[in-house]
């Protein structure tokens, strides 16, 4: 009995819009003979293609059936497999067991296992883009009132680049001479660069010295108390990764970053106008507050002014949504790959992201573990650093000494068990102020005497670092401008014991 041509499997579907569907029925019937034969050939295909990339109904519950059977360590041929589908209406009429055996007869090699395994995937794909576009089509000439014309382009966004990215081909075992060799190139790239910084620099020399910069598919997490200046030290490495930014091109025409990046600011609290208003301050040099104020003079108006000229091309991009669902941050943050590049994503901060529709939870624990462990794995994905902002508990305020630790950290058992680094930023200067005796006092005069040696200080605290010592790193910070700078001085950090 000959195999069922691809036509006449088409045509038993009722669906006639299904008729001009994309498919390779043919490429499905050798890939499946190919691994009737050979059970061995399934290796060979890798685990891209599942069974709902197949067109024929039958052939996708086949392909399931064999998959299993591989899988659990069995034998998957005909004699063993027609008794499963015994009662299967769709193996009776295509021809039963006989038609398992034409399957296996005309098999081609099975060298070509991938090949075959790739047409089917593919159109598959194709099958998907149409039904997506019909969707798209449906949904636009709906009328529905609690779906604007931008949450429509929303979902189509995202539904198409989670069909994009479906079909990632998994790594799987690496050589390890391949992983040597990466690691031998790393070193060499740092050895090459200044500082010896194997990843991107923060622009902060003491914090690059322990850091080593900042490592792609890294997660690091830069906690604090409120008004210590988290934000702040965010936004000056977000501002300074992209002010050094110098790409190079590559043979295939694509860009290869060799200083600086493309930065990623998802800033969850303020506008993009209030963000860009620090880091005109940072840059121009005059005070944030009087700038907002409009308490300027023509001389720092013209200062503003080329500050502005300076940096308006520095490719950082912001995104101010409330709210956002971890999937719609990925999503955004592929995009951006994609049609610009990424080298670096800032999240400020932690607690404001939602796990999403379908993903919320009961137990805020659960739902920021879940956060936490999809940045990391976006971190790999993109294979760029992303830098989280997390609030820290109250505990530390009823403690004296109230230096931030791993526990203070909100829901620190998923945040900590996650992060490549824990810093936190502390500032005496901050709570001591607080704490201002009577003037004129023997008392006051101490205070002051402490407020001379911790003021324009700022410590980060390295709590967890996966590849490197833990410690502190003291930067200078400057409350006008929101910035942190390096000291000027020798024994710029301490190791921990």
């Amino acid at each position: 009995m000959a195999i069922v041509p691809a036509l006449d499997l088409r045509t038993a579907h009722n669906d006639s819009q299904i008729l001009h569907a994309p498919a390779n029925v043919e490429a499905e019937q050798a890939l499946l003979g190919i691994l009737l034969y050979d059970n061995a050939a399934f290796e060979r295909i890798g685990d891209q293609l599942q069974s709902r990339h197949f067109f024929e109904p039958f052939h996708a519950r086949l392909y399931s059936s064999i998959e299993t059977h591989i899988r659990k360590g069995q034998l998957a041929e005909p004699i063993l497999l027609a008794e499963q589908f015994a009662r299967d209406p769709s193996f009776e009429e295509l021809g039963g067991v006989r038609y398992l055996a034409d399957l296996v007869d005309r098999a081609p090699a099975a060298a070509n296992a991938f090949d075959y395994a790739r047409v089917i995937y593919d159109a598959a794909l194709r099958r998907d883009l149409i039904r997506i576009g019909g969707e798209i089509a449906v949904t636009a000439q709906t009328a529905d009132p609690d779906l604007s014309a931008k949450d429509q382009i929303e979902h189509a966004e995202q539904a198409l680049y989670a069909l994009a990215e479906s079909g990632g081909q998994s790594q799987g075992f690496v050589p390890f001479a391949d992983a040597l060799r990466g690691a031998v190139a790393m070193a060499a790239e740092a050895h090459g660069r200044a500082g010896g910084l194997a990843g991107l620099s923060t622009g902060l020399i003491d914090l690059d010295r322990k850091l080593g910069g900042l490592h792609p598919s890294d997660l690091l997490i830069i906690a604090a108390r409120p008004s210590m200046g988290k934000t702040a030290l965010a936004t000056n490495i977000a501002f300074s990764v992209a002010k050094n930014y110098a790409w190079e091109p590559q043979p295939d025409g694509s860009r290869k970053t060799v200083s600086g990046g493309v930065v990623a600011l998802f800033q969850l609290e303020m506008s993009p106008e209030q963000l860009a208003m620090r880091m005109l301050a940072e840059q121009s040099g005059v005070s944030g507050d009087r700038l907002r104020k409009g308490e300027i003079d023509a001389v720092e108006f013209g200062r503003i002014r080329d500050a502005a000229l300076e940096i308006q091309d520095a490719p950082l991009y912001i995104d101010a949504t409330g709210g956002i669902s971890i999937a719609k941050l990925a999503a955004r943050a592929r995009r951006l790959k994609r049609s610009v590049g990424l080298d670096l994503i800032i999240v400020d901060y932690l607690q404001l992201v939602t796990a999403g529709e379908g993903t919320k939870s009961d137990n805020r624990v659960q739902e920021v573990s879940f956060i936490t462990m999809s940045l990391k794995a976006l971190a790999k994905e993109l294979h760029v650093p992303v830098i989280a902002l997390s609030q820290l508990s109250r505990q530390v305020e009823n403690r004296e000494d109230k230096k931030p630790q791993l526990s203070d950290l909100r829901e620190s058992g998923s945040i900590e068990q996650d992060a490549d680094c824990v810093m936190f930023v502390y500032r005496e200067s901050y709570y001591l102020g607080r704490a201002e005796p009577r003037e004129n006092t023997e008392e006051h005069f101490k205070w002051q005497e402490q407020m001379d040696q911790v003021r324009g200080i700022a410590e980060i605290i390295i709590g967890k670092q996966r590849h490197g010592p833990i410690g502190t790193v003291k930067l200078a910070f400057n409350e006008d401008l929101t910035k942190f700078g390096n000291l000027a001085r020798d024994g710029r950090y301490h190791d921990d014991d």
